[in-house]
C-alpha cells in the first residue's frame, strides 16, 4: 500500500472542547528544561564539547577537548539562572524537563523542584542528538533514562521529551508503556493521541516559538521585551479562541541559562502578571493536563480507511459512487493517510479517481444512478443508500400527480442527455428537487454532464459523512 504517515488534518476545522476545570478559557503550561550537565562533554563520555543553545554565537563543538566557555554558560545556568527561576516560579505548576544525567548532579536542585511540587518529566538520558541513532541504542538510552530518573527522584517520569530526536522517538517512548503523554511534537494546540500497535499513547504537544530558546538562534529575540510580546500576543489570541468557545493550551519553554540571566527574567515576570490578570485561566503542569485529557477525552479506536486492506477497503467504500467499485479500487492504490480517515479526506481521494477517468466511464457512473421515484423506487430495488435519500425529501411518498409528473421528466431527461438526472436529494425538499428538474432540462449536454458529475459527488460526500468523522 503507498500510505503517508503524517498526519495533516489532525482536528480538521472543529477541534474538540478541551473542557479545562474551572471553565478555563486557556491552559498555560510552563516548562523548565533541566539540560545543565547533561549536556555534550567529553567528561560525559561524549566525542566533543557542547554547541547548541547557548550565548556563544556560532558556536562548533570541539572533538576531543573541554569547551570552558561553554561549560559555565551551562555552569551558570544550574548554579544561578535555575535558583532565579525558582524563587519566580515556586508558586506555580511548572513541568521540569530534566535530562537525568543532569538531574543526578545536581541534587539541590531537584529537592527545590520537588519541594516546589513541580512535576519532573524525562528530557532523556543525556542532552545529546538522536537523529542518526540505532532504534535499539536510543531505546536502550531511554531505558537506562528512566531508570536513573527513578533512583535520583523516587518516582518514575510521567512525561517525555527528548527534544533532539530521531523520527523512531516517539513510537519508541510509547512502546515502553511507561508514560502518560509524550511530547515530542510540535503540531497543536491540544493534546491528542496517536496509536502504536496495542498502544494507545497520548501526545501533548510542546513549543519552540514561545520559547526563550529564540535568544540564542539566529532571528530570535535580542531583548526580553521581544519575548514578553510574543508571549503576551500569542496568550492574547489562544484566550480569545477560548472565550469564543474552542480552549487551547499555551506551552512555555524556558531554561536555565538563557531566562535565568537577569537581562531576560524580567519579561517572564511581567508576562506572568499579565496572564494572571486575567479571569479563567489555568496554570497547569504537562502531567495535569495529560490526566484531564485522557478523562476527558480518552481514546477511541476505529477502522481506518488508509489502514484497510484491499478488498475490506472496496467492499466499505465500492459503493459510494453508485455501483461503480472501480474508483475505490482507483483510490485505494493512492497515497493515503490520516488525512484520508475522515468524510471530506477520502471524499477527495475517491473525486480524484472520478474525474480522472474518461469521459465514457463516468457516463457509466452517472447511468448506474436510478431515476428518481422511478420504477426501481416503486419496486424496492434501490440500494440502501438511494432508499434513504429519496426518501429524505419525500420521493417515498408521492401523489398520483406528482408521480406521473417525475415520470414524464425522468423520460424527457434522459432523452435529451442520455443518462438519468441526478441531484444531491439531501440538499433539497420535494419543491426544490422539483425546480430544479424542470430548470435542467432546458441546459445543454455539455453544462449538464458537468453538473451531473458535480451532484455524483455531493451525493459521494454524504455517503461518506454517514460513515467516518
Amino acid at each position: 500500500m503507498n500510505r503517508y504517515p503524517r498526519d495533516m488534518h489532525g482536528y480538521g476545522a472543529t477541534v474538540p472542547d478541551a473542557q479545562w476545570p474551572g471553565g478555563a478559557k486557556i491552559a498555560v503550561q510552563i516548562v523548565l528544561n533541566y539540560e545543565e550537565g547533561g549536556e555534550n562533554n567529553v567528561l560525559h563520555g561524549d566525542a566533543a564539547s557542547e554547541a547548541f543553545l547557548s550565548e556563544i554565537v556560532g558556536a562548533a563543538q570541539w572533538p576531543g577537548q573541554r569547551h570552558w566557555n561553554m561549560e559555565s554558560i551551562y555552569e551558570y545556568g544550574a548554579r544561578a539562572g535555575f535558583w532565579r527561576l525558582h524563587r519566580l516560579l515556586r508558586d506555580l505548576p511548572v513541568t521540569v524537563y530534566g535530562v537525568a544525567t543532569a538531574l543526578a548532579r545536581s541534587p539541590s536542585q531537584v529537592a527545590a523542584m520537588q519541594d516546589a511540587g513541580w512535576e519532573i518529566a524525562s528530557h532523556g538520558l543525556k542532552w545529546i542528538e538522536y537523529k542518526d541513532a540505532d532504534p535499539a541504542d536510543e531505546a536502550a538510552d531511554m531505558a537506562e533514562a528512566i531508570r536513573l530518573h527513578t533512583e535520583v527522584t523516587g518516582t518514575p517520569p510521567r512525561g517525555w521529551y527528548t527534544g533532539r530526536c530521531s523520527e523512531n522517538t516517539v513510537r519508541l517512548a510509547a512502546e515502553t508503556g511507561q508514560l502518560a503523554y509524550v511530547a515530542d511534537t510540535y503540531a497543536d494546540d491540544l493534546p491528542y493521541w496517536m496509536e502504536f500497535g496495542d498502544r494507545d499513547q497520548l501526545i501533548v504537544p510542546y513549543t519552540l516559538d514561545a520559547n526563550d530558546m529564540r535568544f540564542a538562534t539566529p532571528q530570535g529575540f535580542n531583548a526580553g521585551d521581544q519575548f514578553l510580546d510574543y508571549l503576551k500576543a500569542s496568550f492574547t489570541a489562544l484566550y480569545r479562541e477560548g472565550q469564543e468557545g474552542a480552549p487551547k493550551m499555551m506551552s512555555i519553554g524556558l531554561h536555565c541559562r538563557l531566562i535565568g540571566r537577569p537581562g531576560r527574567i524580567e519579561a517572564l515576570r511581567a508576562f506572568l502578571e499579565f496572564a494572571k490578570s486575567h479571569d479563567d485561566v489555568w496554570f497547569a503542569t504537562r502531567e495535569q493536563i495529560a490526566d484531564h485529557w485522557a478523562a476527558t477525552h480518552p481514546h477511541k479506536r476505529r477502522e481506518r480507511p488508509s489502514q484497510m486492506d484491499r478488498d475490506t477497503f472496496v467492499k466499505t467504500y465500492g459503493g459510494i459512487f453508485e455501483h461503480s467499485a472501480w474508483i475505490a479500487e482507483g483510490a485505494f492504490k493512492l497515497e493515503l493517510g490520516a488525512a484520508h480517515d475522515v468524510a471530506i479526506g477520502l471524499h477527495n481521494a475517491l473525486a480524484r479517481v472520478f474525474r480522472s477517468a474518461s469521459p465514457d466511464r463516468r457516463l457509466g457512473v452517472l447511468t448506474a444512478h436510478p431515476d428518481l421515484a422511478g420504477k426501481l423506487a416503486q419496486a424496492k430495488r434501490l440500494t440502501a443508500e438511494s432508499t434513504s435519500e429519496q426518501a429524505s425529501a419525500g420521493l417515498d411518498a408521492l401523489t398520483d400527480d406528482e408521480r406521473a409528473e417525475f415520470t414524464s421528466m425522468n423520460t424527457a431527461y434522459v432523452e435529451k442527455f442520455g443518462f438519468p438526472f441526478i441531484i444531491a436529494v439531501r440538499d433539497h425538499n420535494k419543491a426544490s428537487i422539483t425546480a430544479a428538474f424542470k430548470a435542467r432540462l432546458n441546459s445543454d449536454r455539455e453544462t449538464e454532464f458537468a453538473e451531473a458529475c458535480h451532484q455524483v459527488e455531493r451525493i459521494a460526500h454524504y455517503r461518506l459523512k454517514d460513515l467516518l468523522p
